[in-house]
């Protein structure tokens, strides 16, 4: 390069031939190696939007961030960014405002500091939602030249890139950032000319929580408790069947609702969507069973007597599991005279003795229910309360 003078504008006019020159590497001699390093900090995760992916057990989420990235290349000249540098993970083009500077020192180096406002494609896994960690990867390389060409290297430390994406942090909405850590790709005794050297970069995030458990799981527990208690409600006196109506119509539309909250799912099934739908199927179940109690209470009069199978399971076998009183069991010696009597008694209340056993089956049947609904509760929250605790601790 020849300077006509030692002036800005004339060191400008002798470069701006160089500038077009990118489809070749800034070197001297094409056997020299080029050293790019690289390091990014994390300004902002603007928003997630998911869709679902047929072919994956996993969730293909477009994930807007704004990022910084420096990249110092050992060379005389820099040649465009797109030529060493890109994402596996189908990064889009870059939206943010273009930047025309960068840094040329004496010695070589050339630093480039641009914004960078990218659309990526990351595999997330909602098994948990919404107390899930995810981890993206984004994979720097040079899809043109071998490592034997271009060698990559990691300008700052992962704690250091971590610490200074977390401080400058401007926009997160439901993420946090927990961690960034770099992996360089091992090729130790492989041919530089058969492969391309990486650069590898996982950002874990983690989802806020709160707003999904104050606007979806809360309401879903409290609308379950409510009725749960129903069975408290006699049966007798009380018609159960319109308040659970009630209760199945009102989770129906909430579910219908908050719909726009749940992630769109592919292959994996999120555990909150299974919490839902066991939700719904106690409350139908539950409804059924009220039914079922509601017609032997009234109807049990018109049955035939219990089946023997149906005796020993329901009124020996289940009531005692659920610990309902037995009924009063028949003496087994009684003189002739009392014998006769009771025969003809027997005979006589052989209905209404019918019409009991067909109550105390339906009363077993409630209790049975109303200790699964509270076992599942208990389960759930449990369940809930240990996921929500592990991920806010990690």
């Amino acid at each position: 390069i020849s300077c006509s003078q030692p002036t800005q504008p004339a060191l400008l006019e002798a470069l701006s031939p160089v500038f077009d020159l990118n489809d070749i590497r800034p070197v001297r001699n094409m056997s020299t190696c080029t050293n790019v390093t690289i390091f990014f900090t994390l300004y902002g995760i603007l928003g997630v939007v998911c869709s679902p992916i047929r072919t994956s057990h996993h969730i293909k989420c477009n994930k807007y961030t704004v990022i910084l990235t420096k990249c110092s290349n050992r060379c005389h000249v820099c040649y465009s960014r797109h030529h060493f540098s890109n994402c596996s993970y189908s990064m889009e083009e870059n939206k943010a405002p273009p930047v025309p500077y960068l840094y040329l020192y004496s010695n070589g180096q050339v630093n480039l500091a641009i914004p960078v406002r990218v659309v990526s494609s990351c595999n997330l896994n909602i098994y948990t939602f919404p107390f899930d960690i995810q981890n993206c990867i984004y994979t720097f390389n040079s899809y043109l030249h071998y490592a034997s060409d271009i060698k990559i290297y990691l300008g700052r430390s992962a704690e250091l890139i971590t610490q200074i994406s977390q401080s400058v942090m401007a926009t997160m909405g439901e993420w946090e950032l927990l961690e960034i850590t770099a992996n360089k790709v091992n090729h130790d005794g492989e041919n530089e000319n058969l492969y391309y050297d990486e650069l590898e970069f996982q950002i874990r995030l983690k989802r806020r929580a709160t707003m999904y458990v104050v606007n979806l799981l809360l309401p879903s527990c409290f609308l379950i408790t409510v009725d749960l208690f129903s069975f408290l409600l006699p049966p007798q006196s009380v018609d159960r069947s319109a308040f659970k109506m009630t209760l199945i119509l009102g989770y129906t539309v909430f579910l219908l609702i908050m719909n726009d909250l749940l992630p769109v799912t592919g292959n994996t099934i999120p555990l909150i969507n299974v919490f839902f739908s066991l939700c719904l199927a106690l409350m139908v179940a539950s409804l059924l069973e009220t039914i079922l109690i509601t017609n032997l209470l009234c109807g049990s009069a018109d049955f035939s007597p219990v089946p023997h199978w149906m005796r020993v399971l329901v009124l020996q076998f289940l009531g005692i599991i659920v610990c309902m009183p037995r009924m009063n069991k028949k003496p087994r010696k009684l003189g002739k005279d009392l014998q006769a009597i009771r025969l003809k008694v027997d005979q006589e209340l052989k209905d209404s003795q019918s019409s009991e056993e067909w109550m105390q089956v339906g009363f077993i049947i409630d209790r049975l229910l109303f200790g699964l609904y509270i076992l599942f509760i208990s389960v759930s929250f449990i369940t809930i309360i240990i996921i929500w605790v592990n991920s806010y601790n990690k």
